[in-house]
């Protein structure tokens, strides 16, 4: 639908313009503002939660893994080599791969890159040079896991996300701005994220704050798990060539030290800081020495450093991230959750990837062997077709089946046939048997780490920190900090004059008296005529009129008067304080038709009233003493003094001044400067392990845990099938007083053997102790009084036992014990240490060498066994 309008011209001709309907503006409008702040939030300024990365930082490692050979490459040339990829200017990839580079986790450099902590920019990307760390080269890249879509001009392939093994995103932090939100991720320390990931997986409680690269202190009270607020201060230390300065040794994250030298200056141009000179020898390291001016209390120069300049910041986290394609906010402990879940399902991918490749080498390796060695190529001489060919290797292959894991397929005979005569003469029996071993070996390795997929990552992260954790010390020091005060530390550089002849005041008024103050006070005006007290700002020139006191405002502040009435020449005298007001607004001191007399803002006043002389007076004089005078509120009645006329009024004691009462944490200059506070405990939540990893454990387990690889001995016809070692601890079983052992069907994996695995006496071969433990619950009954008490029965853990009666001891209670792992021990053991529990007292007991037939005499008492016990009591 649309309208048309008729529009005339001057010449006098006629055009008919159309417009769109207003709703199909708006609707465009919307759908294209939609797409570009889609595009700009998920392909421009937020991360990924996977790999950590922008898009743009995404491409730039992706191409510097296709041009690595070990070398360092030109940027200029990795920037036009990112340009397949990114849509962008040069610029942009220019300024994200200095920026990824500074980080030093991903990027090598050389040459300058420019230096985060002075603001320097780097040199012109023909200059320098990079290439990919070790660290990069092991757990950023992986063909066969990485997903990859089309370039934006459809040439390239480049990836959806890199597989990463480490959490990158908390590594190295990062900011954007985006259409309608913006994310702030905090960098955290190499070794405290990978631990983190251990304790995550095992369960632990853990707690992550950021590391920054500048280092310096950082206050985390108000952080909240990647949210919330940080307070950072730079380091400042007093300089070891002069009392009167300090130097700066390491900067807030965010500033630099140009911006810090900047805001020091713009402070001593308000007179908030009273600087000598200040100078900068920053290299390597931050080092800006400020010298301050004579008079100046050090300690207190340095709250002041931290009061008015950068040398305190604060940061406000705000991490959000792009999960299953749209932007999520999300807590630190939240993504540490995401990209451990990652890490388990990568390393069991690469690990079925390496099983799949070694079994398919396996199946080559044993079907050559047999080819070979049986002679079956001779069965092919007389064949006339390639059909028969085929028919006949297939068939002289069909009795050695069951040493194989899968068919022969049409592919596998085709590969045989091309086996030439020369390798077939020259083939070494031995040599073969030999690498189909180390195939197996492999494939056993792999299968126990399937198995055990939990200790194998925790193992994993263990190997890089070995490997690089001593590279990414923390930099940033964790500290609680006092709050300054800006009033207490502020200098007193304001003049405030009041001008009693014309009745003028501010700071621009010039007299004899004046009041020291700071930019912070308010001045507290009284009229003596009337007792009107006001309260208002330092003003610049203000006419408050003649016959006026002004003092600066002190809520602790104690004023002393003696005013009369009038009419009828009555004294009164009172005590109050100015602690509760509106600014501006007047407040009458004294009752209507009296006067003040005299103003005191001292304690211990004492002051001597003489009377007029009159006929019979006796009495010619009193005395004030305000400090036995009851403080009264501002606008409350004083206390009646006399009725006579006064002549005249004599200060007999002075009093001392009102000590004034400072709200700063530290009353003492050392402590300002030395500020240090007891923090509550910290509490740390126990974070659970997701169930999507548990099932992956479970799941590996149960797939690999009875896999079998069959082998030629060395005899050649004899064939064995040795089972996967999947356990590398010996079990301990020590019995509890429990009377009545009820086992259920529902059975419980153990990820990891409880210890080392049992030799049996008569094959010496490992028996596997990884099998399926029955949930047991107890029951009570009459317990059984043995002989021996402390005796620790040792036996693997048996599956399927309906019921297991054991007796109870009268002697301490003895607990499941998982000693450290220990080399595979004979059958007899010498004085082994088992701890022991009772109540809440532990105790020591062991082991007494006995007979075989003791042991099993002992066993037949205290487990009944049945025909399908998989083991022999004697072991």
């Amino acid at each position: 639908m649309s309208n048309t309008t008729n529009i005339t011209i001057p010449d006098g001709e006629s055009y008919v313009t159309r417009h769109e309907d207003l709703s199909s503006l708006h609707g465009m409008m919307d759908k294209n503002f939609l797409e570009y702040a889609s595009y700009v939030i998920k392909d421009r300024a937020i991360p990924d939660i996977i790999d950590g990365m922008k898009p743009v930082q995404r491409r730039i490692l992706h191409s510097l893994k296709q041009v690595d050979d070990g070398k360092f490459h030109k940027v200029a040339n990795i920037i036009g080599h990112t340009m397949q990829y990114h849509p962008h200017g040069d610029a942009s990839i220019g300024a994200a791969l200095v920026n990824l580079a500074n980080k030093n986790y991903f990027i090598e450099r050389q040459g300058n890159f420019g230096n985060i902590l002075t603001g320097d920019i780097a040199s012109a990307a023909r200059y320098i040079e990079c290439r990919l760390t070790p660290l990069a080269r092991e757990v950023m890249f992986n063909k066969d896991l990485t997903e990859f879509t089309d370039s934006y001009d459809g040439r390239n392939l480049e990836p959806l996300a890199l597989p990463a093994k480490v959490p990158a995103l908390l590594m190295q932090g990062v900011e954007g701005i985006a259409v309608g939100m913006a994310t702030k991720v905090m960098p955290h320390n190499f070794n405290e994220v990978l631990q983190a990931q251990i304790s995550l997986i095992k369960g632990e409680p853990f707690q992550l704050y950021p590391d920054f690269f500048q280092g310096a202190f950082m206050d985390a009270s108000d952080y909240q798990d990647g949210n919330g607020r940080l307070k950072l201060r730079a380091k400042i230390e007093h300089s070891k060539d002069s009392t009167k300065a300090v130097v700066i040794r390491e900067i807030a994250p965010s500033t630099t030290t140009e911006s810090v030298i900047q805001s020091i200056e713009d402070a001593a141009k308000k007179n908030k800081i009273k600087i000598a000179s200040i100078h900068d020898y920053t290299a390597e390291f931050v080092e800006i020495e400020v010298t301050f001016q004579r008079g100046v209390n050090v300690d207190k120069g340095i709250a002041a450093l931290y009061a008015y300049t950068d040398c305190e910041v604060s940061i406000s986290p705000n991490l959000i991230v792009i999960r299953n394609n749209r932007p999520h906010t999300m807590t630190v402990p939240q993504v540490l959750q995401s990209n451990t879940e990652k890490l388990v399902n990568d390393l069991k991918k690469e690990l079925e990837l390496d099983l799949l490749k070694q079994e398919n080498l396996f199946h080559a390796k044993t079907l050559e062997q047999i080819f070979i060695e049986e002679r079956i190529y001779k069965t092919i001489e007389e064949c006339e077709s390639f059909e028969e060919v085929i028919s006949a290797v297939e068939g002289g292959l069909a009795p050695f089946r069951p040493l194989l894991k899968r068919d022969i397929v049409q592919e596998d005979v085709e590969k045989l046939l091309e086996i030439k005569i020369k390798r077939i003469s020259r083939f070494d029996i031995n040599k073969s048997r030999l690498e189909i071993q180390e195939i197996v070996d492999k494939i056993i390795v792999i299968l126990d780490h399937l198995c055990h997929l939990r200790k194998f990552t925790i193992d994993f992260i263990n190997s890089l920190l070995t490997r690089y954790g001593a590279q990414y010390p923390r930099l940033t020091q964790m500290d609680t900090f006092k709050h300054i005060d800006v009033k207490n530390v502020a200098l007193k550089n304001v003049k405030v004059a009041y001008d009693r002849g014309s009745g003028m005041l501010g700071s621009s008024v010039k007299a004899d008296e004046t009041l020291a103050c700071t930019e912070f006070d308010r001045l507290v005006i009284i009229s003596k005529k009337d007792g009107l007290i006001k309260v208002i700002p330092i003003p610049e020139k203000l006419y408050i009129g003649k016959g006026m006191e002004v003092y600066k405002a002190d809520k602790n502040q104690m004023y002393s008067i003696i005013y009369r009435d009038k009419k009828k020449d009555t004294i009164f005298a009172k005590r109050f304080m100015v602690s509760r007001y509106i600014m501006e607004k007047e407040y009458e001191a004294i009752p209507p038709g009296c006067r003040i007399d005299k103003i005191y803002t001292t304690y211990g006043v004492i002051i001597k009233c003489e009377y007029e002389p009159a006929k019979r007076q006796q009495v010619t004089s009193c005395e004030i003493n305000f400090d036995d005078i009851s403080k009264r509120s501002l606008t409350a009645r004083g206390f009646k003094v006399t009725d006579k006329k006064i002549k005249k009024y004599t200060l007999l004691e002075r009093g001392s001044d009102t000590p004034t009462v400072v709200k700063v944490n530290s009353t003492d200059d050392e402590e300002i400067a030395n500020a240090s506070e007891e923090t509550d405990d910290v509490v740390v939540k126990k974070p659970l392990l997701n169930r999507l990893i548990k099932q992956v454990f479970t799941d590996a387990k149960e797939l690999y845990s009875g896999r079998t690889f069959e082998v030629l001995d060395s005899t050649q016809k004899k064939v064995t099938s040795p089972k996967t070692q999947v356990a590398n601890k010996k079990p301990t079983v020590v019995v509890e007083e429990v009377p009545v052992v009820e086992v259920k069907s529902e059975p419980i994996e153990l990820d990891e053997p409880l210890a080392d695995p049992i030799v049996d006496e008569v094959t010496t071969q490992p028996i596997p102790v990884e099998e399926v433990v029955e949930i047991a619950v107890v029951e009570k009954a009459e317990p059984v009084k043995l002989s021996e008490p402390e005796v620790v029965i040792e036996v693997p853990v048996v599956p399927e036992v309906e019921s297991v009666e054991v007796p109870s001891f009268e002697e301490p209670i003895t607990e499941l014990v998982n000693p450290p792992q220990e080399e595979i021990q004979t059958e007899v053991l010498s004085e082994p240490i088992v701890e022991v529990k009772s109540g809440s007292t532990l105790k020591s007991g062991g082991y007494r060498e006995t007979s075989a037939e003791e042991r099993e005499r002992r066993a037949k008492r205290f487990f009944k066994i049945d025909e399908d016990t998989p083991f022999s009591l004697e072991s």
